[in-house]
């Protein structure tokens, strides 16, 4: 019988969350958990959706070395999109990958510094730029004669759908990139191409807007055809506007990749026929945000664990932590899920607490000191953060225990 047959039969006899009681059993919570067949599982999918596109890790939504590695080592994968320059010059030098664009404009001279100095970087990590005076930081930093550093220039994939009327005013998506136009995309290439010590490789566009914002929300179906209608629009209008900046930029010069899309808009950016790689990373790990997609459905892998220590009342438990609250608008969907014992809520009043989280309902009135409840984050990579390590589980076994990147000493921003 196949491990994924067995773990359909435990999940359906038992519950999920009750083969990681069994397989950390012997452990102290508060602990953090992958599930190494859900993990899989959704790595396969996203090269489903990619539809023959490569797909980047974006590693700021795994944040553990060895789980990016795996994601790697799955066929479809290529390269990785990271966060900070620190963390691109750590993962190549770990040997993880030899091809790393780290996703934002650095200002960490160190690094820049450390660059420079190893040819083997140089030749395997692209910094993201989206304005001349990132160009001049860098000649500021190294001096203008420094060796010669890959670029990626950024295009603005947002949605400004009154632009004409109203300007900038009517923003939606991510404030990210001053290269909104097709002009304005050609001539910071001429920019970058006419400055000594850069070669522009690269261009990337994410689209937030659709990539990061489920159209298919629980009970909510006015504000689900809000998002598709507006996400329909603005993916039209994106696939334009990307083909003419391309076109304009490989006017000047060849570009290596285009890169586009999240998790949550591969197929989209897939079926622009534009852009030679997706990138993708929240996917791998299945956070509450991902459960409301209508097209898509990742499994979650990652869950946390956390102990019960109070009960201050008839149906209340309270559990020490809690308090991992995503980044972003704040509001109820960046709050943990508690997920397990089934029927457990956050109280509205206290929310998940730094140092203590109560959880009520049915269920709370059979849990006892000592007991654990089972949480779902919001986001991915931001678990990470608050643990030191994973614990990988195979059906409700352990087979290893990988440090995140906390675990090792590395916290990049």
């Amino acid at each position: 019988m196949s491990i994924n047959r067995v773990n359909r039969l435990w999940d359906y006899r038992y519950g999920v969350t009750d083969r990681y009681d069994i397989a950390t059993a012997d452990l102290d919570p508060p602990l953090a958990v992958v599930d190494l067949d859900a993990f899989d599982a959704n790595a396969t999918d996203l090269v489903r959706r990619a539809a023959g596109l490569p797909v980047r890790v974006a590693s700021k939504s795994v944040r553990c070395r060895a789980l990016v590695a795996r994601a790697l080592a799955t066929p479809g994968f290529h390269g990785v999109l990271a966060y900070a320059l620190p963390e691109a010059l750590w993962l190549v030098g770990t040997g993880v990958s030899d091809d790393v664009v780290v996703g934002y404009p650095t200002a960490d001279r160190a690094a820049l510094r450390e660059l420079a100095r190893d040819d083997a970087a140089r030749c395997a990590v692209s910094i993201m730029v989206d304005s001349a005076g990132q160009l001049d930081l860098v000649d500021a930093v190294l001096g203008p004669e420094h060796p010669e550093i890959r670029v990626c220039l950024e295009l603005d994939a947002s949605w400004r759908p009154l632009r004409g009327v109203l300007g900038d005013r009517l923003h939606l998506g991510t404030r990210r990139s001053p290269v909104f136009e097709v002009d304005d995309a050609a001539a910071l290439a001429r920019a970058i191409a006419d400055r000594p010590g850069f070669r522009l490789v690269g261009m990337m566009a994410y689209e937030g807007q659709i990539a990061g914002l489920g159209d298919a929300p629980a009970r909510r179906p006015v504000r689900g055809a809000a998002v598709r209608w507006m996400q329909d629009h603005s993916a039209a209008e994106l696939a334009r506007r990307r083909a003419g900046a391309v076109a304009a930029v490989e006017d000047v010069t060849k570009l290596e990749f285009v890169n586009g899309g999240g998790t949550g808009s591969l197929e989209r950016t897939a079926a622009e026929g534009v852009c030679t790689e997706a990138a993708a990373g929240s996917g791998l790990y299945g956070p509450t945000l991902f459960d409301g997609y209508a097209a898509f459905r990742p499994r979650p892998a990652a869950q946390f664990a956390l102990p019960v220590v109070r009960r201050p009342g008839p149906g209340i438990a309270t559990v020490l932590g809690g308090g991992y609250i995503a980044s972003g608008p704040a509001g109820a969907d960046r709050l943990p899920a508690p997920v397990h014992p089934r029927g457990l809520r956050l109280l509205g009043i206290e929310g998940a607490g730094e140092v203590q989280t109560p959880v009520a309902g049915l269920a709370a009135s059979g849990l006892a000191v000592g007991d654990r409840v089972w949480f779902r984050h919001a986001k991915a990579g931001e678990l990470c953060e608050r643990f030191d390590q994973l614990h990988l589980i195979r059906g409700d076994r352990i087979v290893d225990t990988v440090p995140t990147y906390r675990g090792e000493g590395r916290t990049f921003c």
